[in-house]
């Protein structure tokens, strides 16, 4: 249900759209709509939203906000992230709260993976 004043759908650029799909679902088990070969949406994974065609990036040396991922397997996901295409931006570290690394997707976005 969407709820007044509540971020409830973020988009994202990537370069290829059936890459970026195949590592999702690969990595982190998701399914997609598509809408057409330059976009596909995603729903029920913390919050919806889709992928459109770009050769844009984002990434936190740029200013983009950063999207967190939780995992209870740290280095699990980062294992699968790296066999899938993905590529490390910073190597697992602590804060305050637990541990966490920030990752690339293939097309070169930025995401990160945090654990208790």
């Amino acid at each position: 249900m969407n709820m007044p004043n509540q971020i409830s759908y973020i988009e994202i650029p990537v370069k290829n759209v059936e890459a970026t799909k195949k590592f999702f679902s690969t990595v982190f088990g998701w399914s997609f709509k598509d809408f057409g070969p330059e976009y596909c949406c995603f729903q029920d994974q913390g919050i919806s939203g889709g992928f459109f065609k770009s050769e844009l990036t984002v990434s936190t040396e740029t200013g983009s906000p950063l999207i967190v991922f939780y995992s209870d397997n740290l280095e699990g996901i980062q294992a699968k992230i790296e066999n899938f295409g993905g590529s490390m931006v910073k190597n697992i570290f602590s804060f305050p709260g637990g541990r966490r690394f920030h990752f690339a997707d293939p097309n070169g976005n930025e995401y990160a993976v945090w654990s208790e």
